[in-house]
């Protein structure tokens, strides 16, 4: 049979079927080349691309932001998938506005200068010690966030061309000084007002319900009536704390430890130094000659610390005759900390040193010798250190194993618990809203209503919660999601239909009340009947929060004329409330500083409100695609 597969391979029918694969094969190639860049690209705007790793940058650093913000509550959140796609979806659709902006602003010919960048740089807070730019730490951050100055440099100058077109537009729209005082006339007005309310209890008795009317709040209700799915989970838990009652340490294991790690108590030699900098500028001469005259004028026996303050270009230091506090070998650049360390006796002054921020003079003033902390002030804090490290060797051996086992014998939590030396542990069935707090993780509660818990009745896998704890868990009950009866849900619709009708009559009671004072007639007795009495109020303002918040809501909504200053409110409580009102109260009168601040607050609302605008009608223009794929 293979000779004839041969055989007929070599025909040249055989050749041609070959030829058409080589060349689907090389066809299909070069268009999986054509088209691979897009896998790398999350959207395109008007033809220029915004790459997937800009949009994992913007995406990690807005979840940092909201991580450090808001804490667990947040992390909760990221763990849903839905949430999740939702977030990276905001995060893609802003990084395609500011592209949008940047965009409309180089068509217009806005440009930022090299000029406006520097004095930018130099006014950013971040770069700034004691409210003067410090080249030092404008380094430092930059190095701290990986940035190169050139790389900062063309970032700033895209942030404020973006920034110009925004600026542009918010100028463009402003806040009048009448509409101002309008508002604050609005808002620090008060009123007077009487009203009384209606207990919905009285007219609960006279509230009758049928069975058409249960079975009609039944299907118009009908998902209100859904269970959550539900679990009762097992778990078996283990952390390193829990293992360092079976661990041991030794005076000879702490002696040991002390001897082979002495230099973690050993405290370096520290010296206190003071120096003047000369920075390069433009004329690297010039400074360096500066700097000589300087040490020549300091060795003919001028004040250190006076010339520090008035010569020195870091003006931190410069402000405290230049001095930098102790130091470590190490702590500074190589050619500085040669310097400081070859001094020998305090008062000792350097000759200039060159770094990479200019030339230095250096004085040594004062000198803290090595110091060693003997054992005995030591030995509880390594005899921690070990318990930690030996319960944290046995953890790691013990919780492998739980894994092995929780995947070998995956219909019981017992061999787990065995290797664990830790009991099972039963939560009762929660829904995934009301999770325990003892196994409220992101990766457990993801786990326990995953599919293959429930359906396969499996154990998870091992679950790190963090470095020192970990857990198993298996699914021992399930509840699925369903929706209620009509006979299971019964009572609770008879009681809500109760309620219902109850403050049904209460409302329409009280309108006939209404009603009744609207045509000058007098509603004592009615209200004496249902032992009701009318309350005052005055100069309640928007933000009052002693009466009812409907109440102020619509004694809010009251104009001061006859025929609209009462008005029937159903209150939260469930029950009824007639407002009537009495009297307005003008606002005080308003000062400059307040009306000004009214007057930007509203002109930046209605800056913001065109910028979005604006962003829009640009979107709305445009060429974006997407990459479904990002």
């Amino acid at each position: 049979m293979l000779e004839r597969i041969r055989e007929g391979s070599q025909g040249p029918w055989a050749m041609l079927i070959i030829g058409l694969v080589v060349l689907s094969f090389v066809f299909a190639g070069v268009g999986s080349y054509l088209n691979s860049s897009g896998e790398t690209v999350a959207a395109s705007v008007n033809g220029e691309e915004i790459s997937l790793s800009e949009l994992e940058r913007a995406y990690q650093a807005q979840r940092s932001r909201m991580e450090s913000q808001y804490g667990e509550s947040i992390t909760a959140l990221f763990a849903d998938e839905g949430y999740l796609k939702q977030f990276r979806q905001s995060v893609l659709d802003d990084l395609i506005n500011e592209k949008l902006v940047q965009q409309k602003a180089e068509e217009i010919g806005l440009r930022i200068s090299d000029e406006q960048i520097r004095n930018t740089i130099v006014n950013m807070p971040e770069f700034q010690l004691s409210g003067k730019f410090n080249n030092d730490r404008y380094l430092a951050l930059l190095r701290q966030n990986g940035f190169q100055p050139s790389d900062f440099r063309d970032y700033l100058r895209t942030q404020l061309t973006r920034e110009q077109l925004t600026r542009a537009l918010g100028v463009s729209d402003f806040a009048l000084p009448g509409e101002a005082k309008q508002l604050y006339a609005l808002q620090a007005q008060t009123r007077n007002a009487r009203f009384f309310t209606v207990s919905a209890d009285s007219f609960a008795q006279s509230a009758s319900v049928s069975d058409e009317e249960i079975e009609s709040y039944y299907q118009s209700h009908i998902t209100a009536f859904d269970t959550e799915e539900k679990v009762n989970v097992a778990y078996v838990s283990l952390s390193v704390d829990d293992l360092k009652g079976d661990v041991d340490v030794t005076d000879e294991d702490i002696a040991q430890y002390y001897e082979e790690n002495l230099d973690l108590y050993r405290e370096e030699e520290q010296r206190r130094v003071s120096h003047i900098l000369i920075d390069r500028g433009d004329d690297e001469t010039a400074a360096k000659a500066k700097a000589e005259s300087l040490l020549k004028s300091i060795r003919d026996g001028a004040d250190f610390a006076e010339l520090a303050k008035e010569n020195s270009d870091d003006t931190f230091s410069a402000e405290n005759g230049g001095d930098l506090d102790f130091l470590t070998l190490g702590s500074m650049d190589d050619e500085f900390d040669n310097a400081v360390f070859a001094l020998e006796n305090v008062g000792d002054v350097s000759d200039v040193v060159e770094t990479e921020y200019g030339y230095h003079i250096i004085t040594l003033t004062d000198i803290k010798p090595e110091q060693v902390k003997s054992l005995a002030e030591v030995s509880d804090e390594i005899r921690d250190n070990l318990l930690n490290e030996k319960a944290a060797e046995l953890f790691y051996d013990i919780h492998s194993r739980m894994a092995e086992v929780a995947f070998e014998v995956p219909d019981s939590l017992e061999e787990v618990a065995a290797i664990a030396n830790q009991p099972i542990q039963e939560t009762g069935l929660f829904a995934r809203s009301q999770v325990p707090e003892e196994i409220n993780f992101p990766q457990v509660v993801n786990d326990v209503f995953s599919p293959e818990l429930i359906e396969d009745g499996v154990n998870s896998d091992l679950i790190e919660l963090d470095d020192n704890n970990v857990m198993v868990v298996r699914v021992n009950d399930h509840e699925p999601q369903r929706t209620q009866s009509l006979d299971e849900v019964k009572d609770s619709i008879v009681a809500s239909l109760r309620e219902e009708k109850a403050q049904q009559g209460a409302q329409a009671w009280a309108e006939e009340q209404m009603t009744a004072l609207n045509e000058g007639k007098a509603i004592a007795d009615a209200l004496a009947a249902k032992g009701i009495s009318w309350q005052t109020a005055e100069n309640v303002n928007r933000a009052n929060t002693e009466l009812p918040h409907n109440v102020v809501e619509t004694l809010f909504t009251l104009a001061s004329s006859e025929e609209n200053t009462r008005e029937v409110t159903l209150l939260g409580s469930g029950d009824v409330a007639l407002v009537e009102l009495t009297a307005v109260n003008p606002a005080p009168a308003a000062d400059d500083v307040t009306l000004a601040d009214i007057q930007q607050r509203l002109g930046a609302a209605y800056s913001q409100s065109l910028y979005d605008a604006y962003v829009s009608a640009l979107r709305s223009q445009a060429d974006v695609e997407i990459n479904a794929n990002r």
